[in-house]
This record gives structure tokens, C-alpha cells and sequence, in this order.
């Protein structure tokens, strides 16, 4: 099985930056310090805007000053942060307007992890501060797609939540899950899911791209 697309949109923790262990840290230490239990924030964190986690779960708390502390430490926490295996010759492949990058993370936050980790910085990013709803919504990958000039159904999204499967498929674009930090049944909902983004194989055409992905990942 291939797909074929005029643009591939990238989530960004979990698809091109290994930050599982910074982000799931910080969120440990923010529960810890607002007597929350940790469980509570792990349930629901991934693949979703702080600014919503800290809505739900802490609802007693000014979520935007929250925000602005946990903002700061997770712009500035770059430590252990890698690129994945394959990310950045994928990206330096990609003509620049064929790819964009859609994350629930803020925009001062996702520069400088793609900076710490030397990741090509796309034409068009979308991040928390650009939309009005995050993950599930579809908002994130309708904008992203909008500002490539293109519809979401002729965008192939990879993906590594939950939430931003969700967002994808009700934005109409094709999904890859990308099963770093989930289980392959918990993204059951994508078209296909790979291991990791060294596992697909992409080559431009004159059309667009054609997008596939090894033998080895589920499909």
C-alpha cells in the first residue's frame, strides 16, 4: 500500500524529536509541585496543548499563568533531546513547500527543540499559539494545510497521539501513526502505522509525492 499527496504535515514530539522522556519529566514536576496526581496529567497530556491539560486537570489554577511557567522550562529544557533515526535527511529531501509541521506545543518551544536537535525549519509551522483549539480538533492540520495552499485531503499526516490521529482524520487528511510513544492498537485508527519515521519512504514525482512506507511496519 502507498498514498499519494501534494504535502506531508509533521507532528513534531514523537514523529521528528525523541522528547518523551523531557516532557513527560516536566510534567511529573509540575503535578508534583500543584499536588495533582501524576496519573491524572499522564492520562491526557499527549498529543494535546498544555494550555488544555492544565484546564482539565487543574481547573482551580490560572491556566495561563501556569502556561507561561511551563512554557519557559519546556522551551529552555533541551537536555536529552535527539532527532530521530532518519528525520532530518527525510526533511532535507522534501522540496520545501511539499512539507509543513503541525504540534501542540508553543511556537518558542518547538523553535528551540528543532534548533537544539538541527532540524530544517519548514516554510510553514503550526503551533499552539496559531490555532484557537488544539488536537483533537482539526483546526491544527486545517491551518497547516491552508497555509501550504492545499486541502487537507491531499495531505498525508504522521503522527504519534491519539489526539492528533483524531485531528487528522476529521481534518480529511490521510494518517500514518508513528508508534514511539503509543502502542500500535492505540493508533488504530490511522491508515497504516510505522515504527518510526526512518521506516518511510518517500519520492517526489511530478505530481506530488508518493508516500511508503517498509515492509515491517503494519499497514
Amino acid at each position: 500500500m502507498a498514498l499519494s499527496c501534494d504535502a506531508i504535515i509533521f507532528d513534531l514530539d514523537g514523529v521528528l524529536i525523541d522528547s518523551d522522556a523531557v516532557i513527560r519529566r516536566r510534567w511529573e514536576r509540575w503535578a508534583n509541585e500543584r499536588g495533582i496526581p501524576f496519573e491524572e496529567v499522564e492520562a491526557v497530556y499527549s498529543g494535546r496543548p498544555a494550555l488544555e491539560v492544565i484546564e482539565e486537570v487543574a481547573p482551580h489554577l490560572d491556566p495561563e499563568a501556569e502556561l507561561d511557567r511551563l512554557g519557559d522550562e519546556m522551551a529552555t529544557n533541551v537536555e536529552g533531546l535527539e532527532a530521530f533515526d532518519g528525520a532530518t535527511a527525510l526533511l532535507n529531501r522534501l522540496p520545501a513547500e511539499r512539507w509543513a509541521i503541525a504540534t501542540s506545543g508553543r511556537h518558542r518551544t518547538a523553535t528551540a527543540r528543532m534548533a537544539h536537535v538541527d532540524l530544517p525549519a519548514p516554510k510553514v509551522l503550526v503551533t499552539a499559539d496559531d490555532v484557537d483549539q488544539g488536537k483533537p480538533n482539526p483546526e491544527p492540520y486545517q491551518r497547516a494545510a491552508n497555509r501550504l495552499g492545499l486541502a487537507p485531503e491531499r495531505c498525508v499526516v504522521l503522527e504519534d497521539a491519539p489526539a492528533g490521529v483524531e485531528a487528522a482524520d476529521r481534518a480529511g487528511a490521510s494518517v500514518i501513526g508513528v508508534a514511539t510513544g503509543h502502542p500500535p492498537d492505540a493508533l488504530a485508527a490511522a491508515a497504516a502505522v510505522i515504527p518510526e519515521v526512518e521506516a518511510l519512504r518517500v519520492q517526489a514525482e511530478d505530481e506530488g509525492l508518493r508516500v511508503d512506507w517498509r515492509r515491517d511496519a503494519r499497514g
